[in-house]
Order: C-alpha cells, then structure tokens, then sequence
C-alpha cells in the first residue's frame, strides 16, 4: 500500500507537471496508462473524451490499448441525440459530476449499450471519473479491464483520486484544441493557423500568390424578396455549406461571407500555380454540380490568379484576417462579368493561361474597372454548361 500510495503521488506529480507541459494529449493519455500498468493496474482499455466548441463535432478524444498507440478520435453532434450516447456511463459522469464503476460479468439488458458491448469485448470492470475543467465543463475518462477479478478495490481508488490531476494536465490541451477549432471554424484552416502562430496583430501581413475564388448566387435579390426570413436563411446555409465542403475539400481556405458571395483562396506553393488554379476549379466546379443536384438556385464564380496580401487588416481595436490586392478587385469586376453574360464559371486570361486549353472559352475583352482598357475574360466549360 505505502508503494501505491508513493508511486500514486509521483504519477500526479507526472501529469500536473510534465504531462501538462507535453501540450500534447496523446502523451498525457499514454503516460498515464502505462504508469498505471507499471503500478500493476490491470489497464486494458483508457477513453478520454473532451468537448469542443465547435458546430459540427461536439467532442474529440482519446482511446489507449495495450496492443496498439493512443490514437485520437472525435464524435459528431449528432451522435448526442442517439442511444449511444444518452443515458451512457460517459453522460452520467457528464452531467452529474461523479464518478462510477460498474461491473461487466453480470449486466442485463436494462444496462447500457456501451456497457453491453464491453463486455462482449471481454471486459469485466469499468470505471468513470469525471475531468473537471475550470470553465465549469466536465468530461469524462473510462477506464476498463479484462482481468478476471475486475479492478481490485485500491486499484479503483487510485483511479478516483486521479481524476484532479489528470484535469489540471488535460484542462490547458483541450482548452488550446478548442480555440483552434473556433478560429478554424471562423477564419479557415489556414488563416487560424496563422493567428495561432502569433500573427495577431494590425499589419500582420505577408505577400504571397494566391488562385482566388468569389461564388455569388444568381437572382440573390429576388429571393430575399419572395421568401420568409426562415426560408433565405435555410437556403444561404445549404449553399454556403456546398461552397465551404468544396473550397476545403481541395484544400483551399474560405475567407469571408460576403452577403450570398463567398471569398476563398487557394494559396500557390512548392507545387506551382497550376495546381493552385486546378484545385480553384474543382472546387468551383464540384460546387457548381452539388448546388444543381440539391436544387439550390444557380450561382456564378470568378477566378483570377496572382499576388496577394494575407493577414490582419482593421482598426486598432477590430481586425479582420482577410486577402487583400489587387486580385481580389478582378475577381469582383470578372463575377460581374459573368453575370451580365450568363456564364457560370469565368477567369481571367492569366488564370486560363494555367489550366488545359480544352477546358476554357474566350468569351471576348471586356474593360475592368480600375484596371485600365479592355482583357481577356474566359469561360470555363468543363463539366459546365452556360446558364442565360
């Protein structure tokens, strides 16, 4: 007992002082489980979930076994309004506050699903303690085992006393994961990378090239005027949705909404401004095809290619990460153009310059205001068709 109790307080020290610094959730959660396993807890299966703010997954976490690393997963929101989660160990813990332990042999089918099915896996011991975190949010990590005789009784009490420590390691890395997920959610991968890096202040700016993209959805005003607020903000949602899917999907980052425009770029690396271009047209492309396929209203996209700036623009007390430049001013003029000429997806000459000639069409010059004479404008034709 004296060496459990020893060893006890050098774990917590572990997790409140190293585990905590590691900044890394993988460590804590595996340092933890093979501390416990040298202390001689028969640890079979640890599950650490955590919740994010953000609007489509609602928790991440981690899952340690002996066979394999800790690896992280994440829950989806919707899962909260199914059996598996309601009236689950981890919701009671949640909610409650409290910690559980339940034995595995001898369950009946009024026990839990998530209990059920441990013990199908061979389990026959589980406990659950609650993570407090100072902002008032309480999460939970599950501990489970096969061994024949479950967890003996100063094995659970260990695991009880803790559940302080491991949240003063876990409380800092969650409270960072969280953060990064709003900013992602609010500014974009890479411009929330970016700010994380520090550049949070007025002028953080650096130049790049960058494919640029603005989508505008065609007869925007007539809509608003022919449908109930509830109704315009639904379909705005669908098409930002199909917009945002898209634009991530080649690896691109949305940058503002713009009333029902979108602004996105596709920064130019290691791999060239071809495959900048390519990944702006199928992103544009695939959102085209999705918004026709769900019925959303049309919309149109312009493109253009080329020097940019990226970072914080605003006041001294509201800022903004954006692109700004001179491609993001021809972009505006090209959606214009595309509208007044029915053309679905158009880019400028330069653009077109970086993509097959079989897959875009001189409509003919058009003057750009600001721009000086008259350019080149295209039509991109694959996979599209022009919309009067």
């Amino acid at each position: 007992m004296h060496r459990i109790s020893r060893e006890s307080e050098e774990l917590a020290a572990w997790l409140i002082g190293p585990g905590r610094l590691s900044g890394d959730a993988v460590t804590v959660t595996s340092g933890l489980a093979q501390w416990l396993t040298g202390m001689d807890v028969p640890l079979h299966r640890l599950r650490i979930a955590m919740r994010v703010d953000n609007p489509l997954v609602t928790a991440w976490g981690i899952v340690w076994t002996p066979e394999k690393a800790a690896e992280i997963f994440s829950i989806s929101r919707a899962l909260l309004d199914t059996p598996a989660y309601i009236g689950s160990p981890a919701q009671q813990v949640i909610q409650k506050g409290t910690w559980l332990r339940q034995r595995l042999d001898h369950l009946g089918p009024e026990d839990h699903t998530v209990l059920r099915e441990l013990a199908r896996e061979g389990f026959t011991d589980y406990i659950a303690v609650p993570i407090a975190f100072g902002n008032g949010i309480t999460q939970a990590a599950m501990f489970a085992t096969r061994h024949g005789r479950g967890f003996a009784d100063s094995h659970a009490t260990l695991i009880k006393d803790l559940s302080v420590p491991l949240s003063a390691a876990l409380e800092p890395i969650a409270m960072r994961r969280s953060t990064a997920s709003l900013l992602a959610t609010f500014l974009g991968e890479g411009p929330a990378a970016r700010v994380q890096a520090g550049a949070i202040r007025r002028g953080d700016i650096v130049e790049t090239e960058a494919a640029i993209l603005l989508t505008d959805m065609r007869g925007f005003t007539p809509l608003s005027l022919s449908s109930s607020p509830f109704q315009l903000l639904t379909t705005l949602g669908r098409y930002f949705e199909v917009v945002v899917d898209a634009v991530r999907a080649e690896e691109g980052d949305v940058l503002k909404f713009m009333g029902d425009g979108v602004l996105s770029a596709f920064e130019v690396t290691d791999t060239g401004r071809a495959a900048a271009c390519a990944a702006a047209v199928c992103a544009a492309s695939q959102a085209v095809a999705r918004a026709r396929a769900e019925g959303l209203p049309p919309f149109v996209g312009a493109l253009h290619v080329g020097p940019v700036m990226y970072g914080n623009i605003g006041s001294i007390n509201r800022l903004d990460f954006t692109v700004v430049g001179l491609a993001v001013n021809v972009v505006s003029r090209l959606e214009a153009i595309a509208k007044a000429n029915g053309q679905t997806l158009v880019c400028s000459g330069s653009f077109a310059s970086d993509l097959p000639a079989t897959i875009v069409r001189n409509i003919g010059q058009f003057e750009l205001k600001g721009l000086g004479g008259k350019h080149d404008v295209f039509a991109i034709t694959a996979n599209q068709e022009s919309q009067a």
